[in-house]
């Protein structure tokens, strides 16, 4: 067992099976020892678990647990890119976060923080990342929070 498995099931994590893209795109592209994982959306049992706009009808701890689930999949995606072998993954190179909000809201980092504090976790050395958090007038399907990565891994 590897450690990233380790430490997802001694954090009650259960990766799911990776989400189907919702329009023309793949959900993951590699090149070059990097791994872009399209953004992925708050889902849970496959339902989308979190909608609407923080600083609105969202709530910031609603909105660190959608950024949270977005981490999830990020890494359910990340595991069918590479054959379900953790251990490809060199290093979490950067994360980007959209938060569908209203206009007045200016707390977008402490929201993506519920993915990048994940996927440092699960991550440990390896989960050390760059990263964006940015605010969105609006966001696919009414989601409140997408996240997307770059991975480094090995070929």
């Amino acid at each position: 067992m590897s450690d990233i498995e380790k430490k997802l099931g001694d954090l009650g994590i259960v990766v799911p099976d990776a989400p189907l893209p919702a329009a023309n795109y793949v959900p993951f592209v590699k090149a070059g020892g990097l791994l872009f994982v399209s953004g992925q959306l708050p889902m849970e049992g496959g339902e989308i678990a979190v909608r609407g706009k923080l600083g609105g009808e969202v709530s910031l701890e609603e909105g660190v647990r959608a950024a949270r689930l977005c981490a999830i999949n990020v890494l359910a995606v990340a595991k069918t890119a590479l054959g379900g072998d953790w251990e490809k993954i060199r290093l979490l190179v950067k994360v980007g976060g959209f938060v569908s909000c209203v206009p007045e809201f200016t707390k977008h980092p402490l929201v993506v923080n519920g993915a990048s504090d994940l996927l440092a976790e699960v991550l440990g050395d390896r989960g050390r990342h760059a990263r964006f958090a940015v605010g969105a007038p609006s966001l696919p399907l009414d989601v409140a929070v997408e996240v997307e990565a770059i991975f480094a891994v090995q070929s």
